[in-house]
């Protein structure tokens, strides 16, 4: 999907779910990491996470254009537009909105230590020094056991 195609596709879901119509960019933001959409204070405009988008479903990705454009409809109104509101919360219902975004699979982890008195197991992604680690729970060495 191209920015045009997105900016289309928030465009009609405005007037249709809401009945007013969108003046501002809906864009696509690599930046974005683990939220699906963004409402910007400063210049009203939203921003969507691409990968997040091309691995969720039509429906999910509906839902999160919806969220984005309560924010965007009720801060126009002056009206409470924050995740903690009533406003935001009744009008999310409402238009069927996601409360929250969907979760995005995450990696398997490169490495794995283990403590060498307890057991505890500790996935991670990044290599760490075990001379400086030590276990969170019992104060033992940890030993790398796996790395892909």
């Amino acid at each position: 999907m191209t920015n045009q195609e997105l900016q289309a596709w928030v465009e009609r879901v405005s007037l249709a779910d809401f009945h007013l119509p969108f003046r501002h960019r809906a864009t696509f933001n690599a930046r974005l990491r683990i939220t699906g959409g963004r409402f910007n204070l400063r210049d009203e405009n939203l921003d969507f996470n691409p990968s997040m988008f091309a691995t969720i479903t039509v429906a999910q990705q509906l839902g999160i254009i919806r969220h984005e454009l309560v924010h965007y409809h009720l801060y126009r109104a002056h009206q409470g537009y924050k995740h903690r509101d009533a406003d935001f919360k009744q009008l999310l219902a409402a238009v069927g909105g996601s409360r929250y975004a969907p979760s995005v699979a995450r990696r398997e982890p490169r490495y794995v230590y283990v403590c060498t008195q307890c057991g505890q197991q500790y996935p991670r992604q990044r290599r760490i020094n075990v001379r400086r680690f030590g276990c969170g729970r019992c104060g033992g060495r940890l030993k790398l056991v796996s790395s892909h």
